[in-house]
């Protein structure tokens, strides 16, 4: 467990970093991506729609508050075309985030784990575990990427990455962009209060999983 636990640590450091570097150069605020949506819908729904998915898309990348990116998709764009819209720049970072991880994994592993034992433990410890980490891990705006990243590096089958994303991912962005739809620059109590009750529901999963892998290391 303590060589995934580095592992995880590291590549969340990373993606921290390029959050850090945004945020002291005041740059896609939340307030900055609303005013490019208002802009974009002044013109077409096409600018709105190719925003949001690049903005989710991006994300790999660069730190995006993906939550309000979803809630504003579903607000500017409505409920199924918001949802859509970001469901697929979230599948695109996370497919691309694998596909990348899958091809470079070897030389990464070698790269944050020098010793053969240590990276044997993480790819073991993460074919435990590694279903649930992408189940959960839109609890955490790292999360995601780093479960994306992890996957393809230990050789997650394909098929298996894209169940626990899908069944991870299409909720949270059915929920978001519901909220978001009935929420209004006068009400926006539904998004509020849904961003809460997301965010709440997933840590509080996280919490009662976590404990009971404590409890099964600590008897075994």
């Amino acid at each position: 467990m303590k060589s995934l636990v580095k592992l995880i640590t590291m590549l969340a450091v990373f993606f921290a970093t390029t959050f850090l570097i945004i945020k002291f150069a005041g740059v896609l605020t939340a307030d900055q991506i609303e005013g490019w949506l208002i802009r974009a819908q002044n013109i077409s729904t096409l600018y709105v729609s190719v925003i949001i998915a690049l903005l989710l898309f991006c994300d790999l990348f660069i730190a995006i508050p993906t939550l309000t990116v979803t809630i504003l998709s579903g607000y500017f764009l409505g409920h199924t075309l918001g949802a859509f819209v970001a469901f697929i720049g979230m599948f695109l970072a996370s497919i691309c985030g694998y596909s990348i991880s899958r091809y470079y994994g070897a030389g990464l592993l070698k790269l944050l784990l020098k010793g053969e034992q240590q990276r044997r433990e993480a790819i073991c410890t993460f074919k435990q575990h590694g279903f649930v980490m992408i189940l959960l891990s839109r609890a955490l705006p790292i999360l995601p990427e780093v479960s994306a990243c992890l996957s393809g590096m230990t050789a997650m089958p394909i098929k298996k990455f894209i169940i626990a994303w899908l069944m991870s991912t299409l909720p949270y962005v059915l929920i978001a962009s519901f909220v978001g739809s009935i929420s209004s620059f006068e009400n926006p109590k539904p998004a509020i209060y849904g961003a809460l009750a997301i965010s709440l529901s997933l840590w509080s999963a996280w919490y009662f999983y976590h404990r009971k892998v404590n409890i099964k290391f600590t008897q075994s």
